[in-house]
Formats: C-alpha cells, structure tokens, sequence
C-alpha cells in the first residue's frame, strides 16, 4: 500500500511511496503528529540519485520489521534536499558542528518543535567498522527519549541556541579590490595540483567556478599563470574519465586526483556550468578542443535531460542494470577489452583500447575500465575515431538506461539557459538558443505562474510546492540576462528585473547580506544563509553577479549598490578560502572591470553583435537592437544613433563612454579584457 508520498511531485519521494515505512512529507502536520503521539521525528534527507540513499532505501526501508519498528515509535519525514534546500542547509549545519562531517542520506531526530538532537548520515542494517545499526540507533534513541527526556531536551536547546550564535561575517567593510583578488590568486596556486589540473586531492570536483574566476583574471590583467591552471585544468577533465567520452557530458567528480574514475551520476547543473566554461575557454584561446566539448556537453543537456515541456532534469543516476539483471554504479558506461572485440572486431577493439585507455586489468571494478583519452594511442585518423566512437554509442544505447530524476529545478535550468545560450551563439547553433527560450519560458509559464514568486521545481508541466530559494531567483536572472543578451529580446530583461526586485525586497538583510530564503519564508529553526559556492554557486554570489549586471543594463543604482553589499562577504572569503567562493570571484573580477556596457545599435546576430558577445571583457553586458522600439527594449540603446547609416557599437564603463565604431575589429580589441 502506498504511504503519503504518492500525492507529491519530487522522484526521489516517489520512489519511496511504497515503502512500508508510513512516510510523511515535510509539513505542519507531522509535527503536530508527533507531538500528538509523543514520539520523536525521523527526518530522512536524500535526493534520486544518490547512491548511498539507495542503498539504506533498500537495506533498512524496505524492511518490514524496521518499518514497523519505525512507525510505532517515530513520525518518519522523507525530503528531497534539492526540493527543500533550506530544510536540507539548516540541519546539515548541524550534523556537520556535532559529527565533523555531512553528507546524504542525512538521518537526523528531531523533537516535535523540529529541534534536532541526534544525527548521522549512512546507518548499516547490521553494526559495522565500529558504526552501530539502523535497528539500534532507533532502539537507543528511543529509549533516551523514554527514559532521559530531559536529557534530550537539553541537548536540542544547546544545538538550536548554538545554531542562532553562529553569525555571520559579512564582510560589510566594502567591496573586493585588487589585493583581495590576488591573495585569492595565490591561495588558488598553492593548491593548484600541478601534475593533473585541478585543485586539492582525492575526491576531486570539476571546480567549474574557479575556473571562470581564472578566465576573467586572466582578460582583465594578462596574467598567464592564471590562464595556465584554467586550460590545464579543463584539458585534464575533457581527457578524463569524469568525462563521457561517447556521449558528452560530465559526472559529478572523479573519485581520485587523475580524472579516471568518476562517481558516475551526471548533474544538470554540473553540466550547465562546464559546458559555459568551456564555450568561454574557447573565446579566451581559440582551443578546437574546448569547442567540442562546450558543444558535445550542450548536445548532451539537450538529448539526455531536456524534458517533455522543454525543461531539463535534474539528473541521471550513477546505477544501472549490469549483465548480471543487479543494479550497479558505472554499469551503463564501462568497458572491457572483450566487450571492445564484441562490438568493432580485433582490429578497431585493440585501437580503441589504446585510444581510450581500457585495460586487461581495468581502471574501475571487476576488470572494466572507464573510457578516457590517455594520449598514448599514437597519431590517429579522426574519421576512423569518429567511426569507432560512434559504434560504441550505438552499442551502450543498447544497454538499460541510468534512471533519470525528472524534476525540473528552477536554478539549475537558470545556469542550463545561460550557457545553451552562450554556447549557441558563439558557435552559430541557433537550435541550443532556441532550447534555451523554451526552457525559459517553461520557468515563466509554470515556475512564476500566477503567483509572480518562483516556485522552486516542477515535474510534468506541474509546478511543486515549494517556494524558490535565493538561487532560484539569482541563477534563474542570470540565465535571463545571458538570453537577452543573445537574442536582442527586451523582455527577458525585464523577466530579470523583476526577479531582482523580489531579491532587494525579500532576500536582503543588514549591511548587504542576503538571505537563503525569503523574509515571508517558512520559519525553520535557524534562517538559512550561506555565502560559500559548492556544486554550484551560492545563491548569494549568484545573486550579486545578477544584480550587477541587471545594474549595468540599467544604470540602476539600488542594484549596483545591492550588489556591491553583497561583494563585502568575498572581500572577506576570498583571500581565505578562493576555492569556495569561485564565482564570488568572477563576479568580483567583473565589479573591478566596470563591467562594461556594449550597445550595439544594429542587427541582433549581426557581425557587430556577434564581436560583442565574444568580447573577454569580464561581465560585460550586450544589448543589440535597431530601429526606434530598440531603447524601449533595452535602456542602453537610448540615444545610440547610427554612424552613417552603419551598425555602430557603442562601449561604456564607470559613466565613460568610448568614441563609438562601426569596425567589429576596433570593438574586438576595445573588449579584448
């Protein structure tokens, strides 16, 4: 029989709707049940393809006598922490003061005011390297809250009122500076990994951000080193295993410090930035091989996670069915030198098992290896790789699919629009811009709806019930602005705008800092606020570079100045931890540019606007448009007459204008960074 998670929206609830744990959503009225019973909650945060919360699913969920020990002594909540990342923040914080260490499944009990007071992550069926079990964990839990409620009552206030202590350090001393961004600079050096790209040791993350911080450095002030570490960067991933050398696309991180063997899920978001950071490398170098993977990884976004509704998904699980009918990490996309033979005969199986790097022995689990370019092959012909590549598509197509968790996050297919915008544009893809519209306005359509506030996710055209957090509101503008900028179109413009304004009126603290949730959000034991860039940026940074930009597109000073306070927490992190606060950084890096403001009085994908959407110049924003509708569309086009009747660009930073040009290669070099 199904539990109460078979009305919701989220996959990964739905994939525990038929457990015979009596699950709740998170919601007033399982609290108000445990404390109706007297029993403490069981809040249980995962996300669909998390492998470790399959496999507690199974070991401890699916069971029928943990169940029923489950349902008489608790009130069990499942959350999707990509649904509820304010649920999810708040507690996690937690867990991290009181064990050290976070991570998902997150099991934490809490009392019936949402008062947490044990905690863990994975729990075993049966104890384990020193780990007790599911089964008593719940046992002791119980018995303390039978026996020592008075204990427990104590441990909860401490942690709640340490929680409320924890203040944060918004740097309200003003914006970052020259000398900010260069000790951030060099703290990037020191762990810069100088052998394999990338930054710090096992288990490694495609550090996305970082790298568009390096890039803008790189425009601005010419350093080389700078541009050193991002291109050997992204060379060591493209090359890698984190890299689906068949279907483009990246996995979530490479499990060790050589980009072999990747934890195989595949994140949109992951996705959505690398894809821009290479399509940015390349307008930086010219690289062939960055343009092939921009490109290879929007073809990816497009054929694997866009939706029925033009949206994209969430994710593609790690698991699929391997030959032996069990499900398994890395099983879709594996090979073995017999497998080769299977597919392309002798010959081509023993080049492309030199060209990828499959082994006898293997680089992953029971003699498989994960296909990446080691660059030892020799010289190679590129239509016999082509040929062979395409062979071997053809045949994992045929193996059973990753599952995909089909929800449609509103911050992600922001980051999704920007970069399938981006990338269009630079390489005359008109099909990814147009994907990037239709993702656009599914956001307008379902996500702002009728109650003009976004709505975190939705799932089949239907929007969930969650509220859009901060980087809903940042990430989803940022994709807007990028998609006014390459279509010309005024009204995405003005979609940001009134996404900003929500910012200022809802997100916006004292002295610049921002919140997580909004000031009408629900009230949770502790109002998230996180300024630190993980997966994916803050939606504080996120926010700040928005707003920028929107004030760069404007002259709007309540933006820049909202930014600008928003810019004081980088000042502080960045010389402190520059590998977390990566687009704090760029965002930073396009503050002490300007940015710069390009009107281009004529066509939209004409050769004037098209130079100045590959102008390097950090955080430069492009209006183009012509005719006497174009200054109401975009407010940078007022008053920009043309030269003797020629496209004319015009380029603008601190309230100083540029002599205007009619020569795309004069416009190149006054962007050139």
């Amino acid at each position: 029989m199904a539990n109460r998670l078979a009305q919701t929206t989220s996959p990964y609830l739905l994939q525990h709707a038929d457990n015979p744990v009596d699950w709740w959503p998170w919601s007033p009225e399982a609290f108000e049940e445990a404390r109706k019973r007297d029993v403490p909650v069981l809040l249980s945060v995962g996300y669909a393809s998390c492998h470790w919360c399959h496999v507690m699913a199974h070991e401890s969920f699916e069971d029928d006598g943990t169940a029923a020990y489950l349902n008489a002594h608790f009130v069990p909540v499942k959350v999707d922490r990509e649904e509820r990342p304010d649920v999810d923040a708040v507690y996690m914080e937690a867990v991290q003061a009181a064990t050290g260490h976070g991570g998902w499944p997150m099991t934490v009990f809490l009392t019936p005011d949402a008062e947490p007071f044990y905690f863990g992550t994975y729990f075993p069926p049966e104890p384990r390297h020193g780990s007790p079990s599911f089964p008593q964990v719940l046992e002791g839990v119980t018995a303390a809250w039978t026996d020592r409620r008075d204990e427990v009552a104590e441990v909860a206030g401490r942690i709640v009122a340490d929680l409320a202590g924890r203040s944060l350090v918004h740097g309200g001393d003003g914006v970052p500076g020259e000398s900010e961004v260069a000790q951030a600079l060099l703290g990037l050096t020191r762990e810069y990994d100088e052998q394999h790209g990338g930054f710090g040791g096992a288990p490694k993350f495609p550090p996305a951000m970082v790298v568009e911080f390096l890039l803008r450095h790189y425009a601005r002030t010419g350093a080389e080193g700078a541009l050193q570490m991002a291109a050997d960067t992204c060379t060591a991933m493209a090359r890698g295993g984190i890299y689906d050398q068949l279907g483009g696309g990246f996995a979530r991180y490479s499990v060790d410090r050589e980009w072999i063997v990747p934890h195989f899920e595949k994140m949109l978001y992951d996705n959505a930035l690398l894809c821009r950071v290479y399509a940015h490398l390349w307008r930086t170098t010219g690289s062939d091989e960055a343009r092939r993977i921009a490109l290879e990884t929007a073809d990816f976004m497009v054929r694997e996670l866009r939706t029925a509704e033009g949206g994209f998904a969430s994710a593609l699980d790690a698991d699929s069915e391997g030959a032996d009918g069990k499900h398994v990490e890395g099983a879709y996309y594996v090979w073995t030198p017999e497998q080769l033979r299977d597919v392309l005969g002798e010959d081509d199986a023993a080049f492309a098992a030199a060209y990828f790097g499959v082994t006898e022995e293997g680089t992953f689990e029971e003699g498989a290896s994960v296909l990446r370019l080691p660059g030892d092959a020799g010289p190679v012909g590129a239509a016999r790789v082509a040929g062979v590549r395409a062979r071997l598509l053809a045949a994992r197509d045929e193996r059973p699919h990753p599952g995909r968790d089909d929800k449609v996050v509103a911050a992600w297919n922001g980051l999704a629009i920007a970069a399938l915008a981006e990338t269009g544009a630079y390489f005359d893809r008109p099909d990814l811009v147009e994907r990037a519209t239709e993702a656009a306005d599914l956001l307008v359509r379902v996500h702002l709806g009728e109650v003009a506030r976004l709505t975190r996710t939705s799932k089949d055209g239907r929007a969930g019930d969650n509220a859009g957090v901060l980087e809903d509101y940042g990430d989803v503008a940022e994709g807007f602005l990028a998609l006014a900028a390459v279509t010309g179109e005024g009204a995405w413009l003005e979609f940001a705008g009134f996404l900003l304004d929500i910012v200022l009126e809802q997100f916006t603290g004292e002295g610049g800092q921002l919140y997580d949730t909004a000031h009408d959000a629900e009230q949770l034991i502790r109002r998230p606020q996180d300024p630190t860039d993980s997966a994916t940026p803050s939606g504080w940074t996120a926010a700040a570079g928005a707003l920028l930009s929107y004030a760069a597109y404007t002259g709007s000073e309540a933006h820049r100045t909202a930014a600008e306070g928003a810019l004081g927490v980088v000042k502080a992190l960045g010389p402190r931890v520059p590998r977390f606060v990566g687009w704090g950084l760029a965002v930073a890096e396009a503050l002490l540019d300007g940015p710069r403001e390009v009107a281009v009085a004529g066509p939209v994908g004409g050769e004037l606007h098209r130079t100045a959407l590959l102008g390097r110049a950090p955080g430069a924003v492009v209006a183009a448009g012509e005719g006497p509708g174009a200054g109401a569309e975009f407010p940078l086009l007022v008053d920009r007459p043309l030269l003797g009747g020629e496209p004319t660009a015009y380029v603008c930073r601190h309230f100083v204008c540029d002599a205007p040009t009619t020569d795309a290669g004069e416009l190149a070099a006054k962007l050139g960074g």
